[in-house]
């Protein structure tokens, strides 16, 4: 089995079933069955994409987005899904690292076209708003075979989706996710959070996040269940009149969200049965005044993109713990771990780590890396934490440096990157300011070259030109110099205490 042949036999056991609800539209799993094979027609006879050549898929929240994963997988070829917030320079390099010569993308963003030819000149990018806003469903019409079923292009072992990263280097790395490792999760998910056919997942975050694609996309295409994409998450009462509408019961978000729903005017009891959050830690109080103003539970999990990404979820039976990322899921197994590779008990803190069918294959073309991360099939996350006499995980620290900034992982080191092109810069250092409604925000020193004077609003836009909008300052302080120790490494807990004596 493999990811297109799992939603090839769904589309056959629910074919006039809705699949996707997309404002007033609907779309059938046959409509998006008929798609699928389309675009992958075009991909294998007009691109000439083959099994194992990477396709780009850098597209914004849009129906068109899940048959054309289908249709990069159904021709045997590696899904690269890529963050719609990034900036040219940034997808350039991901282009680069994976080789990719063919991007499914909008209109949009295609107006980018010329400026990353300069990276890949043999790049083609296939626009599918255009390509299927023409397309004709033949109605009744599911051509399976036999061969479709199995589809023979890709084995459950091989490489089918690869997950571009925030890197500690300043250089994202991709995450490489096979058939199983992902099936396994579903499969997982499915169990942990007793998903049915009747499900309606309301998906608002991005679908390219790894969190999304398997929660939100295909956890319910698998069960065959159907996804409630809403077109605008402001106000909050937009996304809420849509889980009305369309009777969502699932909510996968982020804890930001969940705290201005608490807030929000909402009447009468909504639909969900389950709120799920995830890619930031949950505050208590945040837990605590949204399940007492709506009853629905509020499930904290924890996962990373190399897991597939989930790895943990507070059980629903009523036992989780506030401040707890919960137990491993199905067919997971976590451990804490010191610097030797030790087991800890309970109680005692060490770093997080995971094994199962989950983890991921490695990185990308950085054996070197993957062979840092994973020990004896163990995934070290990098994350720190303890676990209780009962078996729930508690995370006291996270990734060196890292900042999550709406959800998303931020790492200085890129953004102090981008920094150090700007002339007359000599040193500079970002660290996370925390911010109720953002998690935290980037926040950068910068130390000007002798005699020389800086514009920062220049400095600020250069940034932006550069990086993703949510990566770039929202404050920029210069500083004669930055506070270092006896080895000559930049002290960034002086500077938090500084951010916070300000």
């Amino acid at each position: 089995m493999n990811l297109a042949g799992a939603f090839a036999e769904s589309v056959y056991k629910h074919a006039d079933k809705t699949a996707l609800f997309w404002g007033e539209r609907v779309y059938t799993y046959e409509e998006l069955w008929s798609h699928t094979l389309f675009l992958a027609g075009i991909l294998r006879q007009q691109f000439g994409v083959k099994p194992g050549d990477r396709v780009g898929l850098w597209l914004k929240n849009c129906p068109e987005f899940v048959p054309s994963l289908f249709a990069i997988l159904q021709v045997g070829a590696v899904v690269v899904p890529i963050n719609s917030f990034l900036k040219p320079d940034e997808v350039s390099f991901i282009l680069s690292d994976a080789a990719i010569d063919r991007v499914i993308t909008d209109g949009e963003l295609s107006a980018h076209f010329q400026t990353l030819k300069v990276a890949r000149p043999a790049l083609r990018l296939l626009n599918v708003e255009t390509v299927l806003a023409t397309f004709p469903i033949p109605p009744g019409d599911l051509k399976f075979d036999t061969e479709i079923l199995k589809n023979p292009n890709r084995r459950e072992a091989d490489l089918a989706i690869l997950v571009y990263t925030s890197g500690t280097t300043g250089r994202p790395k991709g995450a490489m996710l096979s058939n199983a490792n992902l099936l396994h999760n579903v499969e997982s998910c499915r169990l942990v959070l007793q998903t049915v056919e009747q499900d309606r997942f309301a998906v608002l975050l991005p679908m390219f996040h790894s969190y999304i694609l398997t929660v939100g996309l295909l956890l319910p295409l698998f069960v065959g269940g159907s996804i409630v994409l809403v077109k605008s998450l402001h106000p909050v009462r937009n996304v809420i009149q849509e889980v009305f509408a369309r009777g969502a019961t699932v909510l996968p978000a982020i804890p930001q969200f969940y705290r201005s729903m608490a807030n929000a005017d909402i009447p009468g009891p909504m639909p969900l049965r389950i709120c799920i959050s995830g890619s930031a830690p949950l505050p208590v109080q945040v837990l605590k005044d949204f399940e007492a103003r709506f009853r629905i539970p509020l499930i904290e999990g924890y996962g990373l993109s190399e897991a597939s990404p989930v790895v943990a979820k507070n059980p629903l039976d009523g036992s989780r713990k506030p401040g707890s990322i919960g137990l491993p899921i199905p067919n997971v197994e976590m451990t804490i771990q010191d610097n030797a590779g030790r087991m800890l008990g309970p109680g005692e803190i060490g770093e997080i780590c995971v094994r199962g069918g989950n983890v991921m294959l490695g990185y990308w073309n950085q054996p070197e890396e993957t062979a840092r991360t994973i020990h004896d099939g163990w995934l070290l996350t990098g994350d720190i934490g303890y676990r209780d006499q009962e078996g729930f995980y508690f995370i006291t620290d996270r990734k060196k440096d890292m900042l999550l900034v709406n959800g998303n992982n931020v790492y200085p080191r890129e953004i102090e990157e981008v920094i150090y092109q700007f002339p007359n810069v000599k040193e500079t250092a970002v660290i996370g300011q925390p911010e109720p409604r953002r998690g935290e925000q980037p926040i950068a020193f910068v130390v000007p070259t002798e005699g020389a004077t800086l514009d920062m609003d220049a400095l600020l836009k250069f940034v932006r030109s550069k990086l993703a909008d949510y990566k770039v300052p929202r404050r920029v302080i210069l500083a004669p110099a930055l506070p270092r120790n006896a080895a000559g490494k930049i002290m960034k807990h002086t500077l938090r205490r500084q951010i916070v004596a300000d």
